[in-house]
């Protein structure tokens, strides 16, 4: 076995266990908006109660994420892209999960810099959280960057589990494929819709103060 050969399929793992595992607990939390800030803070300080919540995102969410990361941008930059010759469906999925791939990294750190480093700078704290997302989707330009990324985002992990199930033998015929296919674009349109069912969310008045009662 190539370190190559294995290099991918531990790219393709942590892409679904942890990363995107962690990816669904996040949309979840966030859609926790949709029924009001006080939904929103206690979603957020259940998870941040979790015993050694530190070691568990670090090695469970960061350091996963981190390897996913940075070799899926080196596949990026190595791999040999045939959708302008070819134009086959497959082949334009394989293109748009290279470049949503880099969307997604660019994105997260951004997005880790403007909520989780701020908290550990003391500038925000938890209960906070909500008010900074408001802020920040009160400039229409983050706004439609934050909608057009968390589409990309969806579709970069929904894509990426109908590769994943073809890379570990899962879905070997034509036909298992293609339903793979739909319930991956399925799934991508539910995420992306809840996203930005969240992102809407924050714009509310509600979100302007933290709400009264909670510690």
């Amino acid at each position: 076995m190539s370190n190559s050969y294995l290099f991918r399929k531990i790219h393709s793992l942590l892409g679904i266990v942890p990363v995107g595992a962690f990816l669904i607990m996040h949309l979840i939390s966030n859609y926790a908006a949709t029924k009001g800030h006080g939904a929103f803070v206690e979603k957020v300080l259940w998870i941040n109660s979790l015993p050694l919540v530190f070691f568990l995102e670090l090695l469970f969410i960061w350091l996963p994420l981190t390897y996913h990361a940075v070799y899926g941008l080196y596949v990026a930059y190595t791999a040999r892209h045939n959708a302008i010759n070819y134009g086959y469906f497959r082949n334009q999925m394989f293109l748009w999960q290279r470049i949503t791939g880099v969307v997604t990294f660019l994105f997260v750190a951004w997005h880790v810099f403007e909520t989780r480093v701020q908290v550990a700078l003391g500038n925000i704290d938890h209960q906070g959280l909500g008010v900074a997302m408001h802020d920040i989707f009160a400039n229409p330009i983050y706004l439609t960057i934050y909608v057009v990324a968390v589409i990309m985002v969806s579709f970069h992990f929904c894509n990426g589990i109908w590769g994943f199930l073809v890379s570990w033998g899962l879905t070997v015929g034509p036909r298992a494929q293609k339903v793979s296919t739909i319930i991956c674009m399925l799934l991508f349109v539910v995420m992306s819709v809840m996203f930005i069912l969240s992102i809407v969310s924050f714009t509310g008045a509600e979100f302007e103060q933290i709400p009264a009662g909670i510690k």
